[in-house]
């Protein structure tokens, strides 16, 4: 089966949350140069949410235990 451009395997991801922010301030400004509706805005919309999701997984790791 042909990979397209659709089906990529995403990059790593940085470990850091001070990393992960610089590459979502990218990515907002990838999406909002992007014009409505188009591929390339939801692709970004869609790496945005990626990043979110591993800066909440930094942001638990960050807290201490409960008890």
């Amino acid at each position: 089966m042909a990979t397209t451009e659709t089906h990529r395997k995403a990059p790593a991801l940085p470990g850091t949350r001070e990393a992960l922010l610089v590459l979502h301030q990218a990515a907002r400004h990838q999406r909002d140069a992007a014009p409505l509706l188009s591929e390339e805005r939801a692709a970004a919309s869609e790496e945005i949410a990626r990043i979110e999701i591993r800066i909440a997984a930094v942001e638990r790791a960050m807290d201490p235990p409960l008890g």
